[in-house]
């Protein structure tokens, strides 16, 4: 009997169960679309989440699968469990791992508002190197420093500070662990020993106490069975092996057998990134970490746009009634009608340049969306074609950059998440590469590279390699359109490049300035 992985890829938006088999080939898929991502608040910028929302949405997604036609049967060939979850998105449980308060998501905007007190020599090294105020940016981001000034009372009582996966892992299994490639985000890590870390950065960052860790497991190993309580909600037969995999985008990078030199994988999701996976450690940006990759030995050193395709979002929401309205009438997405928008725009939008930071990243904390050359001229359709090219811009710059302190090189790129399924949109991101861009059999990436850790941990596969190759097949490559690139490489050199750092002096008084009353 071909046995399956069922595979639950839990994102910001929705969340998806997926019967994957050992050739890569999706068998069933049921879809949750969240009715209500984030609770109600008063407080602008706050996104939080009721923890059990997510595990009453994994067992309705997989009930609804083992409902739907020869669901019953697929089921009876499940041999092991993965899940794929959204990162840094934490949760203070007590001793039994009962939630104290909702789930803080990755893309809160609450910040601590104490400093980091790092030893003189790391003061000086961050002082050295230009970091200060990114090591400011990054303590004042962690949610635990965050806890720890606002709500003290709930941090002196819980037992764990865990993210979204440990809290699902329990769920399903009653084991309060989970796995060592979800260790990604304000949390004091050793990515390149993947241990918890007894000093360094990440330490004077966020500084909890070992006690309040949860125990981690390696990929593709045993992380616990699937409890009587969850088979009776969920119909995912009871005492089936969980294994321990890895984030949604460590998994998509696997999934699009990104492993080694020669490739990167380009995400279009809500956060847009560019990954390499190699046993080569090294540093993205100074004293940023390279990521655990599920693949043991091996670290995926991301660049992330924090607020990606989220962008398009905000526009289609701020600037396009009238195409929702339309798409509406016609029964199909908005975004349809946007991308048609793309046919109507030449590369470089008539001398319109966007940079994608609504919200800064690491490598420049000041960092802000700035729109260059904007005329009378220029239309929503330019806009819009403009912030899909200053995404893969943005992209493109930190390739190079990762090129460079890795003396990796990158020959082709794959590309996956939601923005990957417009093939105008990917013919865009092939052009201002200049390097031919692949998608692999379905656009379920992620769901792919999860379920590649439960079957290494089955003994299908030998290793995560045997499992790429068997699982990740090239589906439609995009060649690029080389007069098309010189044109993005004369805006990329000569305009795109300088904005972030010719402006980052307007940057800082525009922060100054953001915060002062307008009463």
């Amino acid at each position: 009997m071909d046995p399956l992985v069922l595979t639950f890829d839990v994102g910001t938006q929705s969340m998806r169960a997926l019967l994957v088999n050992s050739r890569g080939g999706i068998e069933g898929v049921t879809s949750y679309p969240y009715p209500q991502p984030y609770l109600p608040s008063n407080v602008f910028g706050r996104a939080e989440q009721d923890p059990d929302f997510y595990y009453e949405g994994l067992c309705k997604t997989a009930k609804e699968l083992r409902d739907s036609d020869n669901g019953e049967e697929l089921f009876k060939r499940i041999q092991g469990v993965t899940i794929a979850c959204i990162r840094d998105s934490v949760l203070l449980v007590d001793k039994d791992f009962k939630p104290l308060r909702n789930l803080i998501l990755w893309l809160d905007e609450r910040r601590a508002s104490g400093l980091p007190n790092p030893p003189l020599w790391q003061k000086a090294a961050f002082s050295l190197v230009g970091m200060t105020e990114t090591v400011k940016m990054l303590y004042q981001n962690s949610f635990y420093n965050w806890i720890r000034e606002n709500e003290e009372k709930l941090w002196n009582k819980s037992s764990k500070f865990i993210f979204l996966s440990g809290y699902l892992t329990f769920k399903l299994t009653g084991e309060k662990k989970d796995s060592v490639a979800n260790q990604v985000g304000h949390v004091p890590f050793d990515n390149k020993k993947r241990k918890w870390m007894d000093r360094g950065l990440s330490r004077c960052i966020a500084d909890i106490p070992k006690d309040k860790l949860i125990d981690l497991v390696e990929s593709a190993k045993v992380i616990g069975y699937i409890t009587k309580e969850t088979a009776e909600k969920s119909g995912i037969p009871e005492g089936i092996p969980m294994f321990a995999s890895g984030t949604d985008k460590a998994s998509e990078a696997l999934g699009l057998s990104v492993i080694g030199n020669g490739k990167a994988a380009i995400s279009l999701g809500s956060a847009a990134t560019i990954q390499f996976c190699s046993p080569k450690y090294f540093e993205p940006e100074p004293f940023l970490p390279s990521y655990p990759s599920i693949i043991p030995g091996y670290f995926n050193s991301e660049y992330q746009i924090y607020r990606g395709f989220w962008t398009l979002t905000w526009f289609k929401n701020e600037f396009c009634h009238a195409e929702a309205k339309k798409a509406e009438e016609n029964g199909c997405s908005a975004e349809e009608i946007l991308d048609e928008y793309l046919k109507d725009v030449p590369p470089g939008c008539n001398g319109l340049v966007i940079t994608p930071h609504l919200s800064p990243g690491a490598g420049n904390p000041f960092a802000k969306g700035v729109i260059e050359g904007l005329s009378d001229k220029h239309t929503k359709k330019h806009l819009y074609r403009a912030i899909i090219e200053g995404i893969d811009f943005e992209l493109l710059m930190a390739m190079k950059r990762m090129e460079r302190r890795s003396g990796l090189h990158v020959d082709e790129l794959y590309i996956a998440g939601g923005g990957s399924k417009s093939d105008l949109v990917v013919q865009i991101a092939a052009d201002i590469f200049g390097k031919p861009v692949k998608r692999i059999q379905t656009h379920e990436a992620t769901a792919i590279g999860s379920a590649m850790s439960g079957f290494v941990g089955l003994g299908v596969f030998p290793d995560y390699q045997t499992a790429a190759a068997s699982m990740s097949h090239d589906g439609k490559v995009f060649k690029p359109n080389m007069k098309r690139h010189k044109v993005y490489m004369d805006i990329f050199n000569n305009v795109y490049c300088h904005i972030e750092k010719v402006n980052t002096g307007l940057f800082k008084r525009l922060k100054r300035l953001a915060g002062v009353s307008q009463d």
